[in-house]
């Protein structure tokens, strides 16, 4: 009879996405499956210490897992801006964490150091990117771009086949690029960015204002895409201005690193041709340059699991 222990088993990754609505954590396994997986709320407007006390509930429970013995590293995929040097994060939609020691505390839970396990650490948008060309939608490309658009607006690099995260670990930092040179504030201290206009958060916010009125009690920019779907002008002018923004920061960057690939997820993309069809269309308006024309916008393939096997993918 033959036994299989812990250290012959074969090798999971934990993974923790941390985003401005939830925080997700999972077992993964070398070919991107997910086991044990769980999300909780986050505690975005609360203190630093409430957000990470969210992430310890995480950690706990994945520890608690019978292939917790198993886990070889924790890979972390959070929203940044990050600081790769520091191991620390300052999500912009987290105002608990400037500056805050993400690796640090993350390595200090009992179940990770008992084993010295590390901790690897990326934005969201570099995990969204490093998932997606391992196990998704940017699989074979060398040069892409791929975004996650919902609460904020994340993206990654691939370039030259591999995913490029920069000396920072924010490379490709979309959401906060100045598309409207007059625009609003943003709460990163710039104006006029991106994710002021496309995120699902300034969809329903623009919405509102422009006098949408939901129908229930919801009031997300998932039924500002509803009440588009079905024709609503207001709703689907807010799509259309979130896709227009869109449009303009991915010919930017196609213009600036010679993409062949863009892929966009997130919750904002489930709004399917709600948002994809005026993309399309501004995109022709924006995209002109001939090596930029030939740009292969594509949707995600990995949904909300995205952050998370992306996350492991740091580890491989």
């Amino acid at each position: 009879m033959t036994v299989t222990t812990a250290s012959a088993a074969a090798p999971l990754f934990a993974a923790v996405d941390i985003g401005g609505t939830k925080i997700a954590g999972a077992l993964v396994d070398e070919r991107g499956g997910l086991r044990h997986r769980l999300q909780l709320p986050t505690p975005a407007q609360e203190s630093g210490e409430a957000v990470i006390a969210v992430v310890r509930q995480v950690l706990d429970r994945l520890a608690g897992s019978p292939d917790w013995a198993a886990v070889r590293a924790v890979g972390i995929g959070s929203a940044g801006p990050v600081d790769l040097a520091r191991g620390a994060v300052s999500p912009v939609n987290i105002p608990g964490w400037r500056g805050f020691p993400l690796v640090a505390e993350v390595a200090a839970h009992t179940a990770l150091a008992a084993r010295g396990l590390k901790v690897h650490l990326a934005g969201d948008g570099v995990a969204m990117a490093a998932a997606e060309h391992w196990r998704g939608a940017a699989r074979g490309a060398d040069n892409a771009l791929c975004l996650v658009v919902s609460t904020g607006v994340g993206a990654g690099l691939v370039l030259d086949g591999a995913v490029r995260p920069g000396p920072s670990g924010n490379a490709g930092h979309l959401g906060h690029i100045t598309v409207d040179l007059d625009g609003e504030a943003c709460p990163c201290g710039s104006r006029g960015c991106l994710e002021g206009i496309a995120s699902g958060t300034a969809i329903a916010r623009r919405a509102l204002a422009e006098g949408w009125r939901p129908s229930g009690e919801d009031r997300s920019a998932r039924a500002v895409a509803a009440d588009a779907e079905a024709g609503d002008p207001i709703a689907l002018t807010s799509f259309d201005r979130a896709a227009q923004a869109l449009a303009a920061g991915i010919a930017a960057t196609a213009a600036l690193v010679d993409l062949d690939r863009v892929v966009i997820g997130g919750g904002v993309a489930t709004a399917g041709d709600v948002l994809f069809a005026p993309l399309a269309r501004h995109l022709d308006a924006y995209a002109v340059l001939p090596y930029v024309r030939r740009l292969d916008v594509r949707r995600a393939q990995l949904g909300t699991d995205a952050g998370l096997i992306g996350a492991a993918a740091l580890c491989r």
